[in-house]
């Protein structure tokens, strides 16, 4: 555990010793909050004119400000990260294998589970930061609004989930290679396949299409934005998470085989 704390120290001092954590938490923050602004200004625009015209009043989907305002936000959200996390990522075992670093701290006595374990969750701490600092979007929703508690409790475990899943994926990709730039590409190319993926279950077979539909990141998020929390979901994430946990201890392990 001593180890595991060290090396968690170490990676997490790293993003803030460098513009990489400063730079990507500010794009995340513009970027989500345009969005937020964007859905919030149009849901305030229709009720204003709600309150003239009767007849756009009676549609409650469009007055609705989980359904138009929270639901948006975090697939919005969630698209951002599908971009900003490989960012966070590609340096983890990249930065490493660059230096030369990555056999000594191989060859310390520390397990590779120790390594990998620390920098994941390094990671994902930076990563709750991020989410963190966007909380003041639900404070302002229940300050000019009535949203429902449950989406935005759920929504939130869904983020958290699917930062996890991202990160996972990046520290994978970032084990392949000693280049960040080809890190952060594969991770990128990885997630969004995963991403879209679930689009081309319609086009499939019925059992193959179900296939894809499971194995789709979106397919399992949408649960989450709705107030809901599945069994099934949270399965899925964890699974996720585990494998490419495994296939990058896999990778850390070869490199001892190889010398």
């Amino acid at each position: 555990m001593r180890n595991f704390y060290l090396i968690f120290k170490k990676e997490f001092k790293s993003y803030f010793a460098s513009p990489v954590a400063y730079v990507v938490i500010t794009m995340f923050l513009i970027l989500a909050g345009y969005f937020f602004y964007s859905s919030f200004a149009l849901f305030s625009t229709i009720s204003f004119q709600a309150t003239i015209n009767p007849m756009l009043a009676k549609q409650v989907g469009l007055l609705n400000i989980t359904e138009s305002v929270v639901r948006p936000l975090f697939g919005n959200i969630s698209v951002i990260l599908l971009l900003m996390v490989p960012l966070l990522t590609m340096r983890l075992f990249s930065e490493e294998k660059k230096s030369g670093t990555i056999e000594l701290l191989l060859t310390y006595p520390v397990t590779d589970m120790e390594v990998l374990l620390g920098k994941f969750f390094s990671c994902m701490a930076v990563f709750i930061i991020m989410i963190a600092l966007t909380v003041i979007y639900p404070v302002l929703l229940m300050a000019f609004g009535q949203p429902e508690p449950g989406p935005l409790i759920t929504g939130y475990v869904g983020l958290l989930l699917v930062g996890a899943a991202f990160i996972s994926l990046g520290v994978f990709a970032s084990s392949l290679t000693e280049n960040q730039i080809i890190a952060a590409t594969v991770a990128f190319g990885l997630l969004l396949l995963f991403w879209m993926i679930g689009f081309s279950a319609s086009l499939a077979g019925q059992t193959f299409g179900d296939i894809l539909s499971y194995i789709s990141l979106t397919a399992h998020l949408e649960g989450f934005a709705k107030g809901v929390i599945g069994t099934e979901d949270i399965v899925y994430y964890l699974i996720f998470i585990s494998l490419f946990l495994f296939l990058t201890l896999r990778i850390l392990e070869s490199k001892k085989w190889r010398g």
